[in-house]
């Protein structure tokens, strides 16, 4: 029988287990543990909504029946879940649920694209009709029978968070506010806000692939408010992953509150910097954000093959300095943008794109790899079902370099240390960028001496990569939330870098003398 979306509300997997509620929250009013449904069929759609193997291959070949490249149904249902607490009250608490599918059929460089939120066999039957409406000519032959691919394990949860109710959530928000304002006097305002997700995905391909994936996600943010002598400061900080609840320990949350406080209250101190051209020195983890936005795009192959990227000719010749390695690896763990399969069905992976200085690789989907005569890189991502995958990043980093921060630090005799951003815009294919950093610090004859903050930098990603003449042995992807807009769709991702010294950036500061 199928099961409509509001029915799926009251629907309850077979099995339970049982969530318990950390130690450090036990005072917090709560039963210490909850038993809840935690049993996920193997594969939830042919389970929940009768889209069983034939149901699949019937829509597929209706989907192919004017002749195809390549095709996928891309079936997706999420819940997902956010609280706020500000001043002690929850001031929102939202839930909601995205359910349907997505068909695609790719002829050429031609893509037909259709969706449905009704998983009926007559709602994808017309939905694939409109898709396949591009295609001339005979059809091919859609697979009758699909190959289940074995299930990732990146992020598997003992508990969904569909199963997790707000009575188990709002302890940790309230711990979070409590331990805020307990750190600095100074401290009048603290806003919390959780967000969770439990998200199933089902790909079925022309080649005869069938892929599942359970992703789970979760992230926390606090935002301070204090004052002091007259003037106000906000700071802020939040962790994501794809975690459960059990990965919210006193130790993660009480330094993620550490982080938000220390950030505001040094911006009482803090100073807006000389502006002028000068070395930047970008700190380890979130200055990953440069290395995404102003580089990480440039090298996806969707704008080298239109040839808007500067990097579209640049495949095996040198971009940066020998210490100098970029990777996008959708395969770590349990991080905000790791993958067990992208969203083409394709194995995620590694993918080296600067290795040693040389450009060795472009992040590939299956239409640019068909292109380049190359096998896709698992890049292909998307919003949710109601859109076409595009390459993609995931998890961007640079790789640990021969120096040291402290070599880097002294290596500058007047500069900046950029450590914390708010805001940026970039020029996606060309790179110039601005960035807000928010905090940061002085470093004059190799010292770091006064910290600043409210500072724009100002470059381009392909000359500052060329200017990267330092890098530490201090690599860490950052812990936030961040997620990557294109083309009018967001995915998370995840990213870090090492301490990194460019030898020459626009810093607008403050003009003296």
């Amino acid at each position: 029988m199928t099961i409509r979306r509001r029915e799926f509300l009251g629907h309850m997997a077979a099995g339970s287990a049982v969530l318990t509620m950390p130690a450090f929250l036990s005072g917090c009013g709560v039963q210490s543990a909850t038993t809840v449904a935690a049993a996920t069929p193997e594969n939830p759609f042919m389970t929940w909504f009768g889209v069983d193997q034939a149901t699949t291959a019937r829509v597929m070949s209706e989907l192919t029946a004017n002749g195809a490249d390549a095709a996928d149904l891309y079936f997706q249902h999420s819940r997902v879940n956010s609280l706020t607490l500000e001043d002690g009250i929850v001031s929102s608490a939202n839930s909601g649920i995205q359910q349907g599918v997505g068909l695609r059929v790719v002829v050429g460089e031609q893509t037909g694209y259709a969706f449905t939120e009704n998983l009926t066999k007559a709602a994808m039957l017309a939905a694939a009709r409109t898709a396949s409406a591009i295609a001339t000519g005979s059809g091919v032959a859609a697979p009758q029978a699909f190959d289940a691919l074995a299930a990732g394990d990146l992020y598997t949860t003992s508990v969904p968070w569909g199963d997790v109710g707000i009575d188990r959530k709002l302890p940790i928000l309230k711990f979070v506010e409590e331990k805020a304002k307990s750190m600095d006097p100074a401290i009048e305002k603290v806003a919390v806000y959780w967000g969770d997700g439990d998200e199933r995905v089902m790909i079925a391909t022309l080649d005869g692939r069938l892929v599942t994936d359970h992703r789970p996600m979760t992230r926390v943010t606090v935002v301070v408010t204090a004052k002091k002598d007259g003037k106000t400061q906000t700071g802020h900080s939040n962790i994501a992953a794809r975690e459960e609840f059990g990965w919210y320990s006193e130790e993660r949350l009480t330094t993620m509150v550490k982080e938000a406080v220390d950030r505001t209250m040094i911006q009482f101190e803090a100073r807006r910097p000389p502006a002028g051209e000068m070395p930047v020195i970008l700190a380890s983890g979130a200055s990953g954000i440069l290395l995404h936005e102003a580089i990480g795009h440039g090298m996806e192959a969707d704008f080298n093959r239109k040839g808007t990227s500067i990097y579209s000719d640049m495949i095996g010749k040198k971009v940066a300095e020998p210490f100098v390695t970029v990777v996008d690896q959708a395969t770590i763990p349990r991080e905000r943008g790791a993958l067990n399969y992208d969203d083409e069905g394709n194995k995620a992976g590694r993918t080296v794109m600067v290795e040693n200085g040389i450009l060795k690789s472009y992040l590939h989907d299956e239409i640019s790899a068909r292109q380049y005569g190359l096998s896709p890189t698992g890049s292909g991502r998307r919003q949710s079902y109601k859109y076409a995958p595009m390459p993609r990043m995931s998890c961007t980093f640079m790789e640990d370099g021969p120096h040291t921060k402290e070599e880097i630090v002294a290596a500058v005799d007047h500069g900046i240390i950029c450590e914390t951003y708010t805001n940026g815009q970039v020029q996606i294919g060309a790179g110039d960028y601005t960035f807000y950093v928010k905090n940061g610090w002085l470093v004059e004859k190799g010292k770091i001496t006064a910290p600043i903050k409210d500072v724009n930098i100002i470059g381009n990603g392909p000359e500052s990569l060329k200017r990267i003449t330092m890098v530490a042995n201090d690599a860490r992807l950052d812990t936030g939330g961040w997620t990557c807009g294109k083309n009018g769709q967001s995915v998370p991702v995840s990213q870090g870098i090492p301490t990194v010294l460019v030898s020459n950036m626009t810093v607008g500061g403050e003009n003296v003398g």
